[in-house]
């Protein structure tokens, strides 16, 4: 699967519209004008493929999915002040998913 099959967030690509209906592009809060999260992790695998040197790597997709999803669950689980039900909704995941997720990163 492409990464064309996902079309692309507003509010992930770094910017967002202004709320007062002007349409003025503004960097998302806390980025301070940083690339695209798209861009910042294509850019981190081709520095890591670099590093490795014509090394052999197994379990990439686990290892990049760890340092993805743990900051992701923490990020919403701090948003909602740890109300777990309402981060399961806004990411799509049953309750229970999510709470065995953040027992996975030691995060409850």
């Amino acid at each position: 699967m492409t990464s064309q099959a996902f079309p692309q967030h507003p509010d992930l690509s770094g910017s967002r519209r202004d709320l007062a209906g002007e349409g003025q592009e503004r960097p998302l809060a806390g980025t301070s004008g940083q690339q695209p999260l798209r861009e910042a992790v294509d850019g981190a695998m081709r520095r890591y493929f670099a590093h490795l040197d014509g090394g052999e790597v197994t379990g990439l997709y686990a290892m990049v999915m760890a340092e993805v999803e743990a900051p992701l669950l923490a990020a919403v689980l701090d948003h909602t002040q740890g109300n777990q039900t309402r981060a399961a909704e806004m990411l799509g995941l049953n309750r229970g998913t999510l709470r065995k997720k953040l027992k996975q990163y030691d995060l409850i």
